[in-house]
């Protein structure tokens, strides 16, 4: 995966919306298993972005997302898309990129 953009609030792999997680699951209904909640929540969050800097150039380049949800994009158990989105929901964080079988 080239490139996993972030925009949880409270996440240990976030920094500055890019994922840091060499591997990241997707289970069922889209949601981001991966998300760890970061010590001290969003504020920690915010602090940790200012931190990075402008400098910062993002996530490895070869993630790898595992994927059980049901999306036209899962190949065999791995996410085939170049680029995805993850952002919070009201109880969780989910895969936003997520396309269903039935809209290909």
């Amino acid at each position: 995966m080239k490139e996993i953009i972030c925009e949880t609030s409270d996440c240990e792999h976030n920094l500055k919306c890019r994922c840091l997680a060499g591997i990241i699951s997707v289970g069922e209904n889209a949601k981001c298993l991966s998300r760890i909640k970061r010590e001290g929540g969003a504020l920690a969050q915010s602090f940790a972005d200012v931190e990075a800097g402008e400098e910062f150039e993002g996530a490895p380049k070869d993630s790898i997302v595992q994927c059980s949800a049901e999306c036209a994009l899962n190949g065999g158990g791995v996410c085939s898309a170049d680029k995805i989105t993850v952002k919070d929901s009201l109880f969780r964080a989910k895969c936003r990129s997520r396309i269903s079988p039935k809209d290909k």
